[in-house]
């Protein structure tokens, strides 16, 4: 078989980059007809098309993605060369692409990085947003997997699946009462009581107006907060008790600024790493998903 033509490599580089064939054939000083034919050239010697088009719009495949990172490496091999004889080496490191729900705990998003952060084994490109802009760079193959405390169901033509990877209690935290109190009674102590909550939207959240309401109890709600790291700030600034899972406060609980006030066994937070059918699937991600699955 022939050899891998580098030209053709370098126009579907250029593409790729540009996300657009027009832009790339002006900066490389062809017409976009004659760098059509030579990135057909490319898809037909790898056997697999490297761009979904829909009209004038380029969206790189499955295929298409795994070659642009072996395209990048191979187009930083000259830097490397003058790196490594000016005693600066640049190892080539396999690229993980990870997008996280704004609403996660930053500290959990920390644990679940932690073996790369450790090993060093992977550069990790980290993406925050919405659950559904996330999920469509996943679709996109722009992302190798999305954290979430949410499952996805799985939909024809996005066939998602959703690895379980943490469960954890969900807790009242707040500062330490003063004085010899009793014991905390649930959920008696909240009517009344100032407290910061997660949105309406959020699972934990309805099963624990569930919990309350059948008990006749009303608490003041302070605020409700969809992120995270905005709901530890309001746990150790607004004195008022915060429903959170511990992970996301665990600076604060070892450090004594704020205690546990009761954990709630009834509620539970599941995290979630959730990735879309890969022909060929991230190694790191396998190891990483391998370290901390449950089930």
């Amino acid at each position: 078989m022939a050899s891998l033509n580098f030209h053709h490599l370098r126009y579907f580089w250029a593409i790729a980059h540009e996300r657009s064939l027009t832009k790339a054939a002006a900066k490389l000083h062809i017409s976009p007809s004659a760098l059509s034919i030579q990135l057909r050239h490319l898809e037909d010697r790898l056997g697999q098309p490297l761009f979904d088009r829909q009209g004038k719009q380029l969206t790189l495949t499955e295929a298409g993605r795994i070659a642009l990172d072996h395209a990048d490496t191979i187009f930083k091999a000259g830097d490397e060369l003058v790196n490594t004889l000016k005693g600066r080496p640049l190892g080539a490191q396999p690229v993980l692409r990870v997008g996280s729900s704004a609403t996660l705990s930053r500290n959990f998003q920390m644990e679940f990085l932690r073996p790369l952060l450790e090993s060093a084994e992977a550069h990790l490109v980290l993406v925050s947003g919405s659950v559904r802009e996330l999920l469509l760079q996943l679709q996109d193959h722009t992302l190798d997997v999305v954290l979430s405390n949410h499952a996805v169901p799985r939909e024809r033509g996005a066939p998602w699946q959703s690895h379980l990877i943490a469960e954890q209690s969900v807790s009242l935290v707040g500062r330490r009462p003063r004085g010899a109190k009793r014991a905390f009674r649930f959920p008696q102590d909240l009517h009344g009581q100032a407290i910061v909550l997660p949105s309406e939207s959020s699972v934990v959240r309805t099963e624990f107006d569930l919990l309350l309401d059948s008990a006749g109890v009303r608490p003041r709600i302070l605020a409700e907060v969809d992120d995270m790291a905005l709901m530890r700030v309001l746990a150790r600034e607004s004195g008022a008790l915060t429903l959170v899972p511990p992970v996301v406060v665990q600076d604060e609980l070892r450090s004594g600024l704020l205690v546990e006030r009761y954990s709630i066994p009834q509620l539970q937070e599941s995290f979630y790493a959730i990735t879309a059918s890969r022909r060929y699937p991230s190694v790191v991600l396998r190891k990483l998903l391998k370290i901390h699955q449950r089930g």
